[in-house]
């Protein structure tokens, strides 16, 4: 959600900071797991509306700082893959992280963002035809894309 990892390993640690604060809140038998998402996602959207400043580090620039390097066709692939993340609405990029990166089920990813399954179903279909065309249209499709929206 935060597209950095020092910013993701912070809202982890504020997460779970929270849930134990609060542990009382958790209902035994309940998932524990969309429980948990449900307050990092809460407190990733009142990181947003703070709109607290920070230092972003390019990703390209952190991944330049250690580890092995891959191939450049593979880090040109990832660059345009979270460029196309970025251009996508945020209700489809919050599905498509979920279910595609975190691995979540539909019931799952229903709870966390409060909406039906089938909303979530519809979310993720559009998110992963969008991301198609961005893929493969670059710039016109993301006009495509916000033009299909409004209509």
């Amino acid at each position: 959600m935060v597209r950095d990892s020092a910013l993701a390993d912070d809202l982890v640690q504020e997460c779970l900071e929270r849930a134990l604060s609060r542990l009382h809140l958790w209902q035994p038998g309940t998932n524990l797991r969309a429980w948990l998402f449900t307050i990092l996602r809460n407190l990733h959207i009142n990181g947003i509306r703070r709109q607290q400043t920070f230092v972003d580090i390019d990703s390209e620039v952190q991944t330049g700082l250690g580890g092995a390097h891959g191939s450049q066709v593979v880090r040109l692939e990832l660059r345009d893959l979270r460029r196309a993340l970025d251009k996508l609405p945020a209700e489809q990029r919050e599905v498509v992280l979920l279910i595609g990166l975190e691995g979540i089920s539909y019931a799952e990813a229903a709870d966390i963002l409060q909406v039906s399954i089938g909303t979530v179903k519809s979310r993720l279909s559009r998110g992963r035809r969008a991301l198609r065309l961005l893929m493969d249209g670059g710039a016109d499709a993301h006009e495509s894309i916000h033009e299909r929206e409004s209509a």
